[in-house]
């Protein structure tokens, strides 16, 4: 058995997870479906649980990357996957799949099917070069199945569908769908009112400014240069903006609360296209025992 807990705000996850390892009828592992806290040193942007939640919970994908390596989706799917049969084989603690990458989720909860196809640096490269409309016209001539699901503007996508397309000879269409697991998964979801997780969003802002964000991003860049991809990535593209002199520090915490919000808001309509996840309000002071109490419900049966 699995339980995937998709939360739209980052802070109630270590929260939640500390209430159910207390409540739950099994003792539980936490795998994170974060895409970001896989990696060593990215910490304070990322929101990666404490020490003391790690310590008073097994956690797994926390830093078990170097970042100058990148785990895709398909090595995640395959080592969370190789876990969770352990965990079910030996007993004792349940898997509980926690974090806001919607792909990362579905990749385990949903079984996608994926090309395990590593990225092509030079390939992408040269697609690059020709520009978005161009290989997106040449998508919709070797994949038009993928164009109806990929937005004109999307390069990212467009650009993995035909490196799959180049490097295999078939269309990602064709190697793409679903092989759901057979154990069954409780999906958990907490729901924040737009207004209360702004104003949260602009607290953590800050927060990570006084734990030290700004030394953070100066020692990464130190350590591996500004280019390094995840330097790109939200809040620490803003804060790489501030060092550099382009922007306020009080510019750039309205910047990176304003794009998380953004976030947020994709997240929140991602999430909200799954039918299955019971959804709790993250205010609601009895929310760890509401939680606890349905995962004791669900837990029942298969002990």
């Amino acid at each position: 058995m699995a339980l995937a807990q998709k939360a739209k705000e980052q802070q109630s996850k270590s929260l939640i997870s500390k209430g159910l390892h207390g409540g739950a009828a099994s003792p539980m592992a936490i795998l994170s479906a974060d895409s970001r806290q896989v990696y060593r040193e990215f910490d304070i942007g990322t929101a990666k649980p404490s020490v003391a939640d790690q310590q008073a919970v097994p956690h797994y994908f926390i830093d078990s990357c170097e970042p100058t390596t990148t785990l895709t989706v398909a090595n995640y799917q395959s080592q969370a996957q190789s876990l969770i049969a352990a965990m079910h084989s030996k007993g004792g603690q349940m898997p509980m799949l926690v974090g806001g990458t919607g792909l990362y989720v579905n990749a385990i909860a949903k079984g996608l099917k994926i090309p395990r196809v590593p990225p092509n640096a030079e390939l992408r490269s040269q697609l690059t070069s020709l520009g978005q409309p161009q290989c997106y016209a040449f998508l919709q001539q070797v994949d038009a199945e993928a164009c109806d699901r990929i937005h004109p503007n999307d390069q990212v996508r467009t650009l993995r569908a035909l490196e799959v397309f180049y490097v295999t000879g078939r269309s990602i269409s064709s190697q793409q769908g679903e092989d759901p697991p057979s154990y069954p998964i409780l999906y958990i979801g907490l729901a924040c009112e737009p207004d209360v997780l702004r104003s949260r969003i602009t607290t953590r802002t800050h927060q990570m400014i006084e734990m030290g964000f700004a030394d953070e991003v100066s020692s990464l860049i130190d350590k591996y240069g500004a280019d390094l991809p995840l330097l790109k990535t939200l809040g620490y593209a803003e804060m790489m903006q501030h060092l550099a002199g382009d922007i306020s520090l009080e510019q750039t915490i309205e910047l990176i609360a304003a794009h998380t919000a953004q976030f947020a808001k994709r997240q929140r309509t991602w999430f909200q296209k799954e039918p299955r996840i019971e959804w709790f309000t993250a205010g609601d002071p009895d929310l760890i025992e509401k939680v606890a109490a349905r995962v004791d419900e669900f837990m029942m049966p298969l002990l």
